[in-house]
């Protein structure tokens, strides 16, 4: 089974709204995602089929711009792993 990717370049990440549409448009992230946190633990745990990947290059670059909020989606997207076996998580400095 192909897996789907979907990399985040963190030159180009600088804000959860810019996280938003990257998923958004990667992973056909239905209609009804509310684009918060919330929300997009809803959508990766549930509605996007798997085996599915996500590769964060750059990370530091949107460390520093998006500060806490870098943290929060690392931190769910770590959790996610945790309850996903379909899904791997790289997150690249």
């Amino acid at each position: 089974m192909r897996i789907k990717r979907c990399t985040l370049n963190g030159l180009t990440i600088k804000s959860l709204d810019n996280l938003y549409d990257r998923l958004e448009n990667r992973l056909s992230l239905p209609p009804h995602f509310g684009r918060n946190l919330d929300a997009l633990w809803d959508v990766l745990s549930t509605d996007v089929q798997g085996p599915f990947e996500i590769v964060w290059t750059h990370s530091d670059d949107s460390k520093k711009s998006m500060g806490k909020d870098f943290n929060r989606v690392v931190k769910l997207l770590k959790e996610l792993k945790k309850e996903r076996d379909d899904f791997k998580l790289t997150i690249e400095p």
